[in-house]
């Protein structure tokens, strides 16, 4: 078996930080399939589709009939009409092809764990808040607050995003194919956020950890973040990610700007009154 110190993972700056008298490194037996999923998680066909309209519904009715559909085995499952409602699609811990025709309100898609979710419309604040894992892939625009608190699975919206995307962030990748506003990546603690176009000023403020990939113009970068050199391996990644994204658009890579932590706020308790004022 090869170390995992020499994993390709090492060379994209996954596991720099060392945290005393613990580890990152989580190993787990194939053989123990049941430990992949929820107690309570529901066998569904993919092939077995249905629709919601979500005309007359609230939230709390909608989200309860996704789950009673899971439950009968339905893979596939249309909402229909959503009406920019809020809070649409939240707490999915299953496998589901969940489409959504039209755009949604704020918190969409929240704290979700597995399902691939397509959205033609637009989608208000907070888009996939806290998302664990799977693919959600936006048509249109996202508000404030994209993915804010991710920890895994690809977040991608094929238009602009507002401030403060990223924010939180402590893994995953969130994808942007047009703008990003001000504060995108803010405390951005682990993941990749990959912008095509323009992004707004003090990107990356308070930067702990993770990579910020700009195909545009920079606004200006936040506190403690710091231009980065691009590397064969980065550029590899990127290929491949952008293609999980399915944005039809000619990237020129040569012109991306890396963006990573200065790694100077890591110590922030430690510095003096004056210093610690500078620094913010």
């Amino acid at each position: 078996m090869a170390s995992i110190k020499d994993h390709k993972s090492h060379e994209l700056g996954l596991h720099q930080e060392v945290l005393t008298g613990r580890t990152q490194q989580v190993f787990f037996n194939p053989e123990e399939v049941e430990n992949f999923y929820y107690y309570d998680s529901y066998d569904v066909d993919f092939n077995k589709r249905t629709t919601i309209d979500v005309t007359k519904l609230d939230c709390v009715a909608v989200n309860k009939k996704i789950k009673d559909l899971m439950k009968k085995g339905y893979g596939t499952i249309v909402l229909k009409n959503p009406g920019a409602k809020h809070s649409l699609g939240v707490g999915i811990l299953n496998k589901l092809n969940l489409i959504i025709e039209g755009s949604l309100g704020y918190f969409g898609v929240g704290s979700i764990d597995g399902p691939v979710v397509r959205i033609s419309g637009r989608v208000g604040w907070s888009c996939a808040e806290n998302m664990m894992a799977g693919k959600v892939v936006i048509e249109k625009n996202a508000g404030s607050c994209f993915g804010a608190a991710i920890r895994g699975g690809d977040l991608i919206c094929k238009g602009s995003v507002g401030a403060r995307s990223g924010i939180d962030m402590k893994g995953g990748t969130i994808i942007v194919g047009g703008n990003a506003g001000a504060f995108t990546g803010f405390m951005m603690q682990r993941g990749r956020i990959i912008i095509l176009g323009d992004v707004g000023p003090n990107l990356g403020d308070s930067l702990y950890d993770g990579t910020i990939f700009v195909g545009g113009k920079i606004g200006s970068l936040g506190a403690d973040a710091v231009e980065a050199e691009m590397t064969d391996l980065d550029r590899f990644w990127l290929k491949r990610k952008l293609k999980v994204a399915e944005i039809n658009k000619k990237v020129d890579y040569s012109k991306i700007t890396k963006i990573v932590s200065g790694k100077k706020l890591w110590n922030y308790d430690n510095l003096e009154p004056t210093e610690r004022k500078g620094a913010i």
